[in-house]
């Protein structure tokens, strides 16, 4: 049986050339480059609570990956580096060469090296940090939103939550649906080219990426800029027509996992970010707008104008 280091040597070290020392050594070492501050983010993947324990690996290595760097593009970040560190439960070498491979896919087409990290038995565990750069002063924050500001979204928030519910048997899912709604919750596509073009071009004031469900990032916006606000159910995205539409605006108003960015922009910024749009083919959603009420307020309106009770706003690990 492969030792820690082998297993490493073998799967996880590849060339940094990012990097001045990569893998191999205590600590790796980087350099960032002048006038640019590091955006450093982390976050856990736990089997069972962030994963089903069959999924396959190589799309799981993509998503651990993924994940990050979508927290990258909410402030307009380029990725850089990561680091991994994981338990395992066992040295099962090709499920971490299929995991190790969906890794450096993810790495590969965002242009991120990995530069280190650690592995140890125990429970399938996966921590993951990511590291890039943005110009001093000018990342986007959750906390410089402004009243009259818009609220958009990008995407289809809820096609990743469907597909759990797909997976877990919750619902089933129409076949054309079962694709794209797997791909959402498998392969996340991390939204770095619009996070870029946000804050390159100056248009979002303030953003947060959809992780824990559109109410409840949204939410931490509006706490963090000492808002409120209102979205408005007819210019959300429009729902999967065959899906049931109960279940689908539950999972794109509160199921997470979608990483979508929402941001808030002036109004009259709107002929830029629906160029964007276009130019990016990526829908983006005008949905809401910021307004003087109770920090941390959110209302959601209805066709009618009327308000909607929120029974769900998202995950929370210990809600």
């Amino acid at each position: 049986m492969p030792s820690e280091f082998e297993l490493i040597r073998r799967h996880f070290v590849r060339p940094t050339p990012q990097a001045i020392l990569g893998p191999g050594d205590d600590c790796a070492l980087i350099a960032s480059s002048p006038g640019m501050q590091l955006a450093i983010t982390t976050d856990m993947l736990i089997a069972g609570t962030h994963f089903l324990p069959n999924t396959d690996p190589h799309q799981l290595g993509w998503k651990t990956l993924a994940v990050n760097l979508s927290d990258l593009a909410a402030m307009g970040a380029r990725p850089r580096w990561a680091l991994l560190a994981g338990s395992l439960p066992a040295a099962n070498e090709p499920w971490i060469a299929a995991f190790a491979d969906g890794l450096f896919a993810c790495a590969s087409h965002y242009g991120v090296d990995v530069i280190g990290g650690d592995t140890t038995r125990g429970p399938l565990t996966f921590c993951l940090t990511a590291i890039g750069e943005v110009p001093v002063g000018t990342a986007l924050r959750r906390d410089q939103a402004l009243l009259d500001d818009d609220l958009w979204v990008s995407g289809q928030p809820g096609l990743a939550a469907l597909g759990l519910a797909h997976l877990q048997g919750r619902t089933e899912l129409a076949e054309v649906l079962v694709k794209p709604c797997l791909a959402a919750l498998q392969r996340p596509l991390a939204r770095v080219e619009l996070g870029l073009e946000l804050r390159q071009r100056g248009l979002a004031h303030a953003a947060i990426d959809v992780s824990d469900g559109l109410l409840a990032d949204l939410g931490h916006v509006l706490e963090r800029s000492a808002v409120a606000a209102e979205l408005f159910v007819a210019q959300l995205p429009p729902l999967p027509a065959a899906a049931d539409p109960v279940l689908a605006r539950r999972c794109q108003l509160a199921g997470g996992d979608d990483y979508e960015l929402v941001f808030s922009a002036a109004p009259a910024r709107r002929a830029e970010i629906a160029e964007l749009a276009v130019r990016l083919a990526l829908p983006l959603w005008c949905c809401g707008r910021v307004i003087r009420a109770t920090p941390g307020q959110l209302t959601l309106v209805d066709d009618d104008g009327q308000a909607v009770p929120i029974k769900d706003k998202g995950y929370d690990h210990f809600g």
